[in-house]
């Protein structure tokens, strides 16, 4: 039995949650679930036996120094509440941590637990993946979830994937079997930047959060920051004549396929965000809603990866690559799977 000491009642808790490694292509989900850590101040309740689920030979604890004291960062998942404000307040419960090594039937059903105990109404589970998309279109974001009755309620992919999956699947499928509705948002990586940060892809999974769930989230930086990171691939891939050209055989597949789109419903979704978030006054402010303690004493929050700027890779030729196959490739590239 989970026991939660100084965690309040809840008011209409959604967990929301993502996972660094073959998931998170540009880190750009964890770097999502962060943001919502950071704007909303959260405290760490609890985090996960990192024994019983990492390899630390393949996920390697960290050393640092805090006022002169070496503590370690132990690579774990961590869970934290935050309360959103506003005319009708909702609590959040915030799951951020590596995909683990092991043992990831047990590792869902303790996540499982947490929201048992917490009351937790829906799971949003956020990911990304690598795709043949040009860095200057909108993010392409997926919804899709394994509930034919959610997918038709809150306008959704119903999952067909068939194929290898990494911790987003299984945790939706550990959901779905346990009664607990649970939704996965991905966002599609150009293959040719794929390193991290990417905070354009972060911002449109959080734009597409905020419609799921209805709150206003506090974008802070972000938009500033995906507007530089494309000034800055913009110039990049000017550099290079191979790479500018797909680019451009990319953007006229996309916009080929995407023409049917261009309808007045997705305008006036588009719209409809704008007045949102102009008539909303200030961003929603919140607090924590935990005090820390079951993380023990000095335990650190996960730190953002440090940022940067890199050169884009050569591009493979056009036509010549499989995406599916490309999609079902995991490793140390941050590759991801498209299954949910």
């Amino acid at each position: 039995m989970i026991e939660l000491e100084g965690v309040p009642e809840l008011i209409d808790p959604v967990m929301v949650a993502a996972f660094e490694g073959w998931n998170d292509a540009g880190d750009a989900a964890s770097t999502a679930v962060a943001h919502l850590d950071r704007e909303w101040k959260g405290e760490v309740f609890a985090a996960l036996d990192a024994e019983d689920y990492y390899d630390f030979q393949v996920n390697r604890p960290t050393v640092w120094l805090d006022g002169g004291v070496r503590k370690i960062t132990w690579p774990t998942t961590r869970l934290s509440v935050v309360r959103v404000g506003g005319d009708k307040p909702r609590d959040l419960v915030l799951v951020r941590g590596i995909e683990p090594s092991m043992r990831w039937r047990s590792f869902c059903n303790e996540l499982l637990g947490f929201a048992h105990e917490l009351g937790v109404e829906l799971v949003v589970i956020l990911g990304a993946l690598l795709g043949d998309t040009p860095h200057t279109r909108p993010v392409p974001i997926s919804g899709t979830t394994s509930d034919a009755d959610l997918a038709r309620r809150m306008d959704l992919e119903e999952t067909k994937y068939e194929g290898p999956t990494g911790i987003v699947g299984i945790l939706q499928e550990a959901c779905t079997h346990a009664g607990v509705p649970a939704v996965s948002l991905w966002a599609a990586v150009p293959h040719y930047v794929s390193q991290p940060p990417n905070p354009k892809a972060t911002l449109a999974l959080i734009n597409r959060l905020e419609d799921l769930i209805d709150v206003r989230i506090p974008l802070g930086e972000l938009p500033e920051d995906a507007r530089a990171w494309q000034v800055g691939v913009d110039q990049l891939a000017a550099e290079d004549s191979e790479v500018a050209e797909y680019v451009q055989t990319l953007e006229e597949a996309r916009d080929t396929a995407e023409l049917p789109e261009a309808s007045g419903e997705a305008i006036a979704r588009e719209f409809e965000r704008y007045l949102r978030r102009r008539d909303g006054g200030p961003p929603a402010s919140g607090h924590a809603t935990a005090d820390g303690g079951d993380a023990g004493p000095g335990t650190p929050y996960l730190r953002d990866s440090p940022g940067g700027r890199t050169r884009p890779s050569r591009p493979p030729k056009p036509g010549g690559r499989d995406t599916d196959r490309e999609r079902d490739r995991g490793g140390d590239e941050d590759d991801d799977s498209s299954e949910d």
